[in-house]
């Protein structure tokens, strides 16, 4: 426990605070007044507005939409499921501006709809929304689908024989059942939604902005850390709400519920309307996520001379547009070792955590349990100029190392672990840990001969997920990389943000890159992946 705690205290709670510190306390003492002073002023009220009503329908749309897919893939067996599921999950892991650059293609400026219809959505919050739903999809999908194929669905139909109707059934026995799932799943969407930053910045334009894109200007454009401050504890006091309301639903959903093989649960589809429904489910799928993703890779081949590869072989040149010091084509190369570093720190911490709260319970079990929760939701831009403030004196000056990327990007990845390796160490019986010490075996070894290969599969499946979240973390490396080691995430970003046909191109290009580097992580987890394995999500 204690390796856990140091590494969240050092680089989680030190950065944070130094950045509440700088805004809010001088030489006289804190000053408590300026919270309210910051959040009467409109423009801080228009953004407070704006960040909780978008997270909220986002939310809506997102189960709206979802749902019936989540039915779809728990309880209908058909051709290519397991692929399809793969499909639908790309986008959780993807980096918000590959997202923000897949939509920009499609609704912005010279994308698909414009050149079809004359439609453009950037800088309109209906862009948001639905990169927003493309972006969560999976979350239904997976939490309400993957608890809806445990269902019996012996409970359903011996409500229909007792005369209920189809729906009256689903309503009284089903939905009652699911309703900690969904509850655990709107609260994730309305949290990865009420914090997010690179959708917003990217889709939105000026006339938008979240509390984690205010953040981000008030600290890197007008270095206004009073407001800066005062945004970080608000948003940090909404997430520490949403985190200790999850931990509640999904306790309801582990202990209320008994649960069956998802084998036994799924079946090819039968009648006209779950044919209907199944078809509706692929319309989807095939509109909202493979249709953005196809359109940009479309793009990042659609050069001024004709469809070919020049967005690619510019690249290798850094003189080609002047926006980097280096080839952007470097990029890569730095966000696959950041992101290999990210993911060793990431399956240290979280392993150690992981196996702490797996054998322990009470109160500071769940108190240290949603703490690693936080980094997912508590501003990364805040976490990002954090380190510049406070790792910028001996011992630990990293303001020039390499590994400050890293260590801003196993914080992110951490979660990850924890979720998923955590119910697989919880299942481990602790009569096998007890029989390995009446021989003589010490904690360590015990560990490594009895746990370790019972969740070296969990294992396996944490490192890939922390790895594509390391690779795609943009709020907090959009402040510590380095100008000549940019990640991709960085590259991205600062290409979309210069004018010109070949920034535009190279920007998807890149994005094409990491999307795809990102799906093929999911594909090998998707190999991996067992029921048994899963973890949360």
């Amino acid at each position: 426990m204690a390796v856990p705690l140091a590494f969240f205290g050092l680089f989680f709670a030190l950065p944070v605070a130094a950045i509440v510190g700088r805004g809010l306390r001088t030489d006289a003492g804190w000053r408590w007044g300026r919270i309210g002073e910051v959040l009467t002023r409109p423009d801080i009220a228009d953004v407070l507005w704006f960040t909780t009503w978008q997270a909220l329908v986002s939310t809506a749309l997102t189960l709206l939409i979802a749902l019936p897919g989540a039915y779809a893939f728990a309880r209908l067996d058909f051709r290519g499921r397991h692929l399809l599921r793969a499909v639908v999950t790309v986008p959780f892991v993807l980096p918000t501006v590959v997202v923000g650059s897949a939509f920009l293609a499609l609704v912005g400026r010279g994308g698909l709809l414009d050149e079809l219809w004359g439609v453009r959505l950037d800088t309109t919050v209906w862009a948001i929304l639905l990169a927003h739903v493309f972006f969560n999809y999976a979350v239904v999908v997976r939490t309400v689908g993957g608890l809806w194929a445990q269902l019996d669905p012996r409970q359903e139909e011996a409500a229909r024989v007792l005369g209920a109707g189809r729906f009256a059934a689903w309503r009284r026995v089903t939905l009652p059942a699911l309703g900690p799932a969904v509850a655990a799943a709107s609260l994730m969407v309305f949290l990865f939604t009420f914090s997010s930053f690179g959708v917003v910045q990217i889709l939105g334009g000026p006339s938008y902005a979240t509390l984690e894109v205010e953040v981000y200007r008030q600290t890197a454009q007008l270095l206004d850390l009073q407001t800066a401050a005062v945004l970080t504890l608000v948003q940090f006091a909404a997430v520490g709400a949403i985190l200790g309301v999850h931990a509640w639903a999904v306790r309801r959903r582990e202990t209320a519920l008994k649960l069956v093989d998802p084998a036994r649960t799924a079946r090819p589809p039968r009648g006209v309307g779950q044919r209907t429904l199944l078809g509706g489910v692929l319309l989807t799928v095939a509109l909202l996520i493979v249709l953005p993703l196809g359109v940009l890779v479309e793009r990042s081949f659609d050069a001024p001379g004709g469809y070919g590869w020049d967005f690619y072989r510019a690249l290798g040149d850094a003189r080609a547009t002047g926006t980097f010091l280096v080839a952007p084509l470097e990029a890569i190369g730095n966000s696959l070792r950041y992101a290999g570093a990210a993911t060793a720190i990431a399956l240290v911490v979280g392993g150690l955590a992981a196996a702490a709260l797996a054998r322990r319970g009470g109160p500071f079990t769940r108190g240290f349990d949603a703490l690693l929760m936080l980094p997912l939701g508590v501003s990364a831009v805040t976490v990002g100029f954090g380190f510049l403030i406070t790792l910028d004196e001996p011992p630990l000056d990293l303001r020039t190392s390499w590994i400050l990327v890293p260590l801003a990007q196993a914080l992110v990845g951490v979660p990850f672990v924890v979720r998923t390796m955590l119910p697989v160490l919880r299942a481990v019986d602790d009569r096998l840990r007890e029989a390995a010490a009446v021989l003589g075996a010490s904690p360590w070894r015990a560990w490594r001969e009895v746990d370790l290969p019972l969740v070296r599969r969990a294992v396996l499946i944490a490192a890939g997920f922390a790895f594509a979240v390391s690779l795609g973390e943009f709020g907090a490396t959009v402040f510590i990389a380095r100008p000549d080691r940019p990640t991709l995430p960085v590259a991205v970003a600062r290409l979309l943000g210069r004018a010109g046909e070949l920034n535009y191109g190279q920007a998807m290009a890149l994005s094409t890159i990491l999307m795809l580097v990102c799906a093929v992580s999911l594909l090998v987890l998707e190999r991996l992946r067992s029921d048994k394995t899963s973890g949360e999500f």
